[in-house]
This record gives structure tokens, C-alpha cells and sequence, in this order.
């Protein structure tokens, strides 16, 4: 299930709300208990995948002019 960040306008803490993505866009109080919240955008941070392989293509061989 995914996790979502929010940031309480009122108290300023930030907090993660497990949720299924058909609830992404529902409203959560934080810890708390205030209403005035706001959803963060994540980045996805993706380490250990197998890199691309070095390429004379367009995006790093030069043959875009």
C-alpha cells in the first residue's frame, strides 16, 4: 500500500498516512488533531537497479545537430 506525506499548516510537522491509492486524495488530520493539512509531493528515490549500458545514440553519441 503506499505511503503519502503531509504537512499540518497548523503545527508544521510532517507525517506519513498509509492508504490505498483510491484514498490518495482524501483528507488526513495530523497526529496532532489538526484538520488544516496538506499532501507533500515524494520523490521516489530507486538505488541498486542496473544502470543503461553506454550508448552511441542520439542522447550522448552527438548525432543531433
Amino acid at each position: 500500500m503506499p505511503r503519502y506525506d503531509f504537512r499540518c499548516r497548523a503545527c508544521g510537522s510532517t507525517f506519513e498516512v498509509t492508504r490505498p491509492m483510491s484514498a490518495s486524495d482524501e483528507a488526513a488530520a495530523c497526529p496532532e488533531g489538526h484538520d488544516d493539512t496538506v499532501r507533500l509531493l515524494s520523490t521516489v528515490a530507486m538505488t541498486g537497479g542496473a544502470a543503461a549500458p553506454p550508448s552511441g545514440g542520439c542522447c550522448g553519441g552527438g548525432c543531433c545537430s
